[in-house]
């Protein structure tokens, strides 16, 4: 079995940031991963395509398919362009998430964008991609999937934490991974600071300014889904139909809702890591750059050593692993596993396709 790969991990998160794009080389001895990351980027969306990929939700099936074709399209031309920019060659595959736009998996469905035969022609690449589906057709969540990376990658830290678009942690439990969602980050954040003309509150300073409707913070603590036991996970429908039509009930400002909805992340977060125990946690995601959520974190745990790593790490967490999942296809071995996405069986998921 080879020991080295030299691919790139393509992902497009919830929160609308754009597509990120991460050169990897993998190195596996005996068992044993390591990774450098090489070059990155980020391509930020154009204001027309945010538009079209926030209002995917309610698409009909013959709006999806012309997005999808259009959104390969865009997706395949964005990695060429990331390829011949950095001059990249020998490239064993191109792994990609896609962009999730349906996830539904408690009614067998869910939708990643961006995953058509035609990404391959476009590129020139071989490409792996379409990772989640399999795992729905296995009865599971078609979510989280990073945890295999977590445990392959950062297995010195007892917790990890992704603060994106949604929060989600993985650790190990009696030599089993376990990871779910937690709740909404981002994608609540971003929505507000968007009302106030910003992409996004730069380091929490505009929830910091706010003062916590206590309400407010009761009912979103007091939501359904955090009694729910895991496996557990969260699309952009919750925040749709569930967290925004809550916040909208309070006659605030956005700096109030900000501020409460910053405190209800930490309180979630929190509760679940003091059930678990003491121990390292790794945070990463752009929640990381979020400093008035991170301290509120700090102060809610303080008998956990916090880790935040460098910026690649941080920023492109997401696509080292997606990258991983690619190589771990091609390897044939399991990439998802049953004990944190609830499906059947462990499998090696993901379609590949040759230019």
């Amino acid at each position: 079995m080879r020991k080295n790969y030299n691919v790139i991990g393509v992902m497009s998160g919830t929160s609308l940031d754009g597509v990120d794009l991460a050169h990897i080389f993998f190195t596996v001895d005996d068992g044993k991963w390591s990774f450098l990351i090489a070059e990155t980027e980020t391509i930020s969306y154009d204001s027309i395509w945010v538009e079209r990929l926030k209002k995917a939700i309610i698409f009909n099936r013959e709006q999806l398919i012309l997005l999808n074709k259009d959104y390969t399209q865009l997706l395949g031309d964005i990695i060429k362009s990331f390829i011949e920019r950095h001059a990249i060659e020998n490239l064993d595959a191109v792994c990609s998430h896609g962009h999730t736009v349906l996830h539904r998996p408690q009614d067998g469905v869910t939708l990643q964008i961006g995953n058509l035969s035609e990404i391959a022609a476009i590129t020139k690449q071989k490409v792996v991609c379409d990772f989640r589906v399999q795992d729905v057709e296995l009865g599971g969540q078609g979510a989280p999937l990073v945890p295999i990376g977590d445990r392959l990658l950062f297995p010195e830290y007892t917790y990890c934490l992704n603060l994106g678009g949604f929060s989600n942690i993985s650790f190990e439990k009696n030599g089993t991974r376990i990871a779910f969602d937690i709740c909404p980050v981002n994608t609540v954040l971003n929505y507000y600071a968007n009302k106030l003309g910003l992409d996004y509150d730069s380091g929490g300073a505009i929830a910091a300014s706010g003062v916590i409707n206590e309400e407010l913070l009761m009912e979103l603590n007091n939501l359904e889904f955090y009694r729910q036991d895991y496996p557990k996970s969260l699309g952009f429908e919750f925040v749709r139909e569930t967290v925004l039509p809550l916040m909208e009930k309070y006659n605030i400002s956005f700096q109030d809702k900000l501020a409460a909805f910053t405190e209800h992340i930490a309180i979630q977060i929190s509760l679940i890591v003091k059930r678990l125990g003491k121990g390292e946690l790794l945070i990463t995601g752009g929640g990381a750059y979020n400093n008035f959520l991170i301290e509120r974190i700090h102060q809610l745990l303080p008998n956990i050593l916090i880790t935040i790593p460098d910026d690649k790490t941080i920023q492109f967490k997401e696509a080292l692993i997606f990258a991983l999942l690619g190589v771990l296809k091609l390897r044939e071995e399991n990439n998802v596993l049953a004990s944190v996405t609830g499906a059947k069986r462990d499998h090696s998921s993901g379609k590949v396709y040759k230019p």
